[in-house]
């Protein structure tokens, strides 16, 4: 599962693990500190902001050289872009510093900081491992031409199969990005399966931007989407060259979080 809906929201499910441990800092900090009235609300949702924050610099310092052209782009965090360890650290040094500085907030933030950090820790390690235990599904789909074309085919190399639309944003803005990857990463295998669409409406789109892509499947029935429990667009999986699951995104790739996937997939399919 990539997404989880919230009403008429779909939320990937890493930001619903994020919240899911806030609330959790937040009610345990409310009930250790309730006979002593000293709720640390305002201080976790502090200590959030400066995980983030943190998070966010260590990956633009990581990846500098992608937002040299584009120096605007630091501040656009729709990329997922985010290095959490020095986050997790830095907070959980400041929360320590909050709980020695003021004595009637340490039993309450400091068990919050506890719980908010250990159930994100476990649910992302949760995630994690679901994600490695899932494979490439064995679907057919057709190609540019109307072929059929079976994923299983592609198995052999790394992988990155991004679903897409041209009424899609996100969709037509990561494009360029995922296309610079294609011809320069002759590595990795790129698809790009389109969720819905007919072959005209996407032979014109393709013809306008001039992308020049390789493997445009044809998934005019949304099954992949469906398959990997994804309803938003656009979502990218990458598995490693046995077809494992290694990793996923939901949302417009940046040139900077593509490299940061593509690294952490080079060193997983590593032998």
């Amino acid at each position: 599962m990539v997404t989880m809906n919230v009403g008429p929201f779909a939320l990937a499910v890493p930001h619903v693990l994020l919240l899911a441990s806030l609330f959790l800092a937040m009610l345990t900090g409310w009930w250790v500190g309730r006979r002593s009235e000293r709720n640390p609300e305002q201080q976790l949702f502090r200590l959030l902001l400066v995980a983030l924050l943190v998070a966010r610099l260590a990956f633009v310092v990581v990846y500098v050289e992608h937002f040299r052209d584009e120096p605007w782009r630091v501040i656009d965090i729709r990329d997922g872009g985010f290095i959490a360890w020095p986050g997790v650290l830095v907070a959980v040094l400041l929360g320590v510093w909050l709980a020695r500085r003021e004595l009637g907030l340490r039993k309450p933030l400091g068990a919050a900081v506890a719980v908010g950090v250990l159930s994100w820790g476990f649910g992302t390690f949760a995630l994690h491992a679901f994600e490695q235990g899932t494979r490439l599904p064995e679907m057919g789909l057709r190609d540019s031409q109307g072929k059929p074309v079976a994923l299983q085919d592609f198995v052999g190399k790394p992988l990155v199969v991004n679903l897409w639309a041209t009424w899609c944003p996100p969709c037509r803005r990561e494009m360029p990005v995922l296309a610079e990857a294609q011809r320069n990463q002759s590595e990795v295998t790129f698809l790009f399966v389109n969720q819905g669409e007919g072959e005209r409406v996407i032979a014109d789109f393709l013809s306008a931007e001039a992308l020049g892509l390789d493997n445009v499947l044809l998934d005019t029935g949304g099954r992949l989407g469906q398959h990997i429990g994804s309803s938003a667009l656009p979502t990218t999986l990458f598995y490693d060259a046995d077809g494992r699951q290694v990793g996923s995104h939901l949302g417009e790739l940046s040139r900077a979080s593509l490299a940061r996937v593509l690294e952490q997939l080079e060193v997983t399919t590593q032998p």
